[in-house]
């Protein structure tokens, strides 16, 4: 099992995503600070600003959302989950983009996170 954490600004914002958009089911709450979604065999920690994690490094340096690495939520039919997202009004951050192993599209959490949806194929 992987287990990642995603820093987040909002807490109940990350976990409606999460949980009502891509089918991660909550797993524990800490308040207003964390909370642990899961996903198959991914665990998913939600990290808000209060949490422990998000104090600044020794050298300065603030974790905080976005960037590029990212989780990937392997899907079967990517044509219709792209569709339903965008009813949803998600943020893409490009189109659908074919490879070698598949498609793949890139999404953002409320956040700023990426999130890859990918399929095989």
């Amino acid at each position: 099992m992987a287990v990642v954490r995603y820093f987040v600004a909002d807490v109940d914002e990350a976990l409606g995503f999460y949980v009502d958009r891509l089918g991660f089911v909550l797993v524990r709450r800490f308040g207003d600070a964390l909370a642990i979604v899961s996903r198959g065999d991914l665990t998913l920690w939600l990290s808000g600003p209060q949490t422990s994690a998000a104090r600044p490094m020794p050298d300065g340096r603030r974790p905080e959302p976005g960037g590029w690495n990212r989780l990937v939520i392997e899907v079967e039919d990517l044509a219709a989950a792209v569709e339903a997202l965008r009813r949803e009004g998600v943020v893409f951050r490009n189109d659908v983009v074919s490879g070698p192993g598949g498609q793949q599209v890139v999404i953002d959490d409320p956040a700023g996170n990426p999130v890859e949806l990918f399929q095989e194929g």
